[in-house]
C-alpha cells in the first residue's frame, strides 16, 4: 500500500531510491506516512530498534528487504546513516 509506486519503480527500472525520515526506538518497525515537499516524496518510518551501535540502521535495512522481497545486501544506505533523513537506494 504504501510502497506501490517505489514497488513498480523497483520492477521497471531494477533499482529504486527511498528519501526515508526515521523515528527510532518507536517499539515497531512499519510505515507511517508518505510526505510530500520541495525534496520530493519523503518516506517516515518507526524503527523498533534504538539509535545505538548502528542498530536502527540494520533494522531499517532489514525492513526494507521484506518490505521490497529483496536479500538485505540490496538495500543500501547512501547517506545520512548518522542521521534521521536518509537516502535508500533498493536492488533488484
Amino acid at each position: 500500500m504504501f510502497l506501490d509506486n517505489f514497488k513498480q519503480e523497483l520492477n521497471a527500472k531494477g533499482e529504486v531510491y527511498l528519501r526515508i525520515k526515521v523515528r527510532p526506538a518507536m517499539g515497531k518497525s512499519e510505515f507511517t506516512e508518505i510526505i510530500t515537499d520541495e525534496n520530493g516524496e519523503t518516506v517516515k518510518i518507526n524503527i523498533g530498534a534504538p539509535p545505538v551501535k548502528g542498530k536502527a540502521n540494520q533494522e531499517l535495512v532489514k525492513f526494507l528487504a521484506k518490505e521490497f522481497a529483496v536479500s538485505r545486501e540490496n538495500v543500501k544506505i547512501i547517506s545520512g546513516s548518522q542521521s534521521r533523513v536518509k537516502l535508500v537506494k533498493v536492488l533488484i
